[in-house]
Parts: structure tokens; sequence; C-alpha cells
């Protein structure tokens, strides 16, 4: 029975690594080598990368540039330890890298951007690309440069065709989401006037809150990464000249300020958010909460309030932070984070919904003035199209 039931396991698992492969492709990575006498460095000193895959028939003027996600460093010890791995050294970096969802070539699984110029911006500076310190220590070798690697990718796909642009979205996940937002007016002002733009931000509107303890947790951390990458000049002025720049990191005190329109995709419940900004382990020293924050569904009846609590918050944030029409959101119930570059919760059968709508559905009805998208669901586990519900 035991080997009857690995069989059917294995059998199902082989068949998902098929449907994978054929709904993805690899594209290759492309090196900035020019960008090294400019001091738009990694971490570590290496060229920046990117992945591109050419647009091709009526999407070759446009131009989807999407921004990888990992986090953030906050002190010396802990962009060295990114420094020895792909997050801050494009040496090591896969060579190719697998494309689908929003950045998928398919136009069953990706209708509105599939023939479009797709390109995945690697990263590897630690400070969702803000970063610029001249300086450089000889002790540690790193290269605080985030905000200098951004431009010269820019700089090199607008010399490859993004300067003809007729489209373009600047998309991201987690920290790249909030590279999306940080950037988008300034991706804007890059491109020709009469290029349609627009940002996609991907789980990457992370909200000031405060920690289960009563503590400032994010609201530390985010200065800190601001301070030790030398971000407050690549932070919007009109944000930085009324507050502290760490607190610029914040969507909710950027958006209010950003002309250029930006679609949200998140999870009230997002789960990276529940487990470093709701209760990261210094504020939950007895680990009551490392089963719920692992599943939802581990959560005890007074966790899953505290999470609705939570949820009320990022919804009151998002909400009075994007008042301009133009901008748009879909906000799910689901325990998620980072959706648009995986098939199956960007465009599939048993993809999450709201009002029987796709994220893909949404996203390209708002990018292309079909239809305005700005839903939020209702609270978990009310949702059936969420995986974990």
């Amino acid at each position: 029975m035991a080997c009857s039931r690995l069989g059917q396991w294995l059998t199902l698992l082989v068949c998902l690594l098929v449907l994978l492969k054929a709904e993805s492709h690899p594209v290759a990575l492309t090196l900035v080598e020019n960008a090294v006498a400019k001091g738009a460095v990694c971490l570590d000193g290496s060229a920046p990368a990117y992945h591109f895959d050419k647009g091709f028939g009526a999407g070759i003027n446009n131009w989807l540039v999407h921004v990888e996600g990992g986090g953030w460093c906050n002190t010396v010890e802990d962009c060295l330890d990114r420094k020895s791995n792909y997050r801050g050294s494009s040496t090591k970096m896969e060579k190719t890298m697998s494309f689908s969802g929003v950045l998928g070539n398919k136009p069953k699984t990706n209708p509105d951007f599939y023939n479009w110029n797709r390109i995945k911006v690697r990263y590897c500076d630690g400070s969702s690309f803000t970063g610029d310190v001249e300086a450089v220590d000889p002790a540690t070798n790193l290269h605080f440069r985030g905000a200098r690697v951004f431009r010269a990718i820019i700089d090199d796909l607008l010399a490859k065709g993004m300067k003809n642009a007729q489209n373009a979205l600047l998309s991201g996940c987690s920290a790249g989401g909030l590279t999306s937002i940080l950037h988008c007016d300034n991706f804007r002002s890059l491109l020709p006037v009469g290029t349609k733009v627009k940002c996609l931000a991907d789980a990457g509107y992370f909200i000031n809150a405060k920690t289960l303890s009563g503590s400032q947790h994010i609201q530390d951390f985010y200065s800190e990464v601001v301070a030790l990458h030398g971000s407050v000049k690549n932070l919007p002025a009109s944000c930085t000249s009324r507050m502290s720049p760490g607190l610029c990191f914040f969507p909710q005190n950027v958006v209010p300020l950003t002309r250029t329109p930006i679609f949200f995709v998140n999870a009230a419940y997002d789960w990276w958010q529940i487990r470093h900004i709701l209760a990261p382990d210094v504020a939950d020293p007895e680990g009551a909460w490392k089963k719920c924050k692992l599943n939802i569904k581990n959560c005890s009846p007074s966790q899953l309030q505290t999470m609705l609590e939570f949820r009320l918050q990022f919804l009151k944030t998002i909400a009075g932070a994007s008042n301009s029409s133009s901008h748009g959101w879909f906000i799910h119930s689901c325990y998620a984070h980072c959706q648009i570059e995986f098939q199956e919760t960007w465009l599939a059968a048993d993809s999450p919904m709201l009002s029987k709508t796709t994220i893909a559905e949404a996203v390209g009805d708002w990018y292309y003035d079909l239809t305005p998208f700005r839903k939020i669901d209702c609270p978990y586990p009310c949702n059936p199209t969420c995986k974990n519900a």
C-alpha cells in the first residue's frame, strides 16, 4: 500500500514538473560589462545582469522590465553574506532562468504581454536599487551602488531598442516590487514622452506596522538599510524633504507622491509581512507563532484574529495612500507572497480570483485602460480559489 501511494505521488510530481516545463522557457543571462567602469556594480564589484527574451510581432516595441526580489541587507555582516551568493554577485548567478507567468511567451498563458520584450533584472545590491556610496572599504570590498546598477541596466536596454518603446511596464516581486514603486517615476522619466508607462508591484507594498510586542522592527530595519547604502539621495525628494529617509522606504509614504500609474498585487495576509513585520523571531522569542507562520491552517483563533487586525491595517494603509484613480489593486485573502511570475497564480484554471477575474486579466485590463480594477477580498478563509484555503 505504501509503495502504491509513493508511486502515485511520484507520478503526480513528474506530471507537475512536465507541466511547469511546458509553461516556462529558459532565457540566458546578460552581463552589463560596461557598467563596471561607471561603478555600477553588485555588492562584490561584479557586473550587473539581466535575462532578456526579445519581443516579436506586434509586441516588438513594447517592454516589460521585471525586477527580482530577495530582501535587503541592513548591516555589513549581512551584506557580506549576500556577497557570497547570487544576491550579491553576478558570478554566482545561474546562466539561464526559466520565464513563466507575466514573463511567459505564449498567448494562452500570458495574453497581454507574451510578445513584448521581457526582461528580468537580477537583484544583487540589497537596497531595492537605491544605494550609492562612492567609498569602498578595502576590508570588506562591499560596493553599495544599487541606484547606479538600475540606471546602467535601463541605459543598456534603451540602447537595445527601449528608446523606441510604445508601451512599457516596470514590475517586480517583493524587494523588486518595492523597487517598482520607488523607481516608478524615475523609470517614466527615462523613457520617451510618448511612451505609455505604468508600474506593477507584486508583494511590494510593505507597511510600517508594529510587531506583536509593540516594537518598530521594520521601521528600524529600513532606516538601517537606507543609512548603510546611502539611499537618501535616490529616494523621492518630495518624501525625504518631509520625513526621515527611512520612512521613505515605505510605499505608504511614497505612493501618494507618485505620478505614474501603479497596480498593486498583494495578499492582505502576505506571509512575508506576517513573518517579518508582524511576528519576527525577535518579537516571538518563545516561538508561539512558528507553526502558524509556516502554514495559516496551523494558526489558533487568537492568532487569526491578530492577523485579521494586521489585514485591516494593511487595507487602511493602501487605500489611504493609493488615492489616484489611475492606480489599481488586486488584494486577496490568500496566504501568499509573489504571484505574477508563477503560472499557477498568474493565469491558470485554478488561479486565485477576485470577482471571477484572475491577476493576469485584472493587470491586462488595467494596463490597456479597458477596465479599472480595485478589488479587495473578504477575510480569510472566505476565498475558495486560494491554494491555502
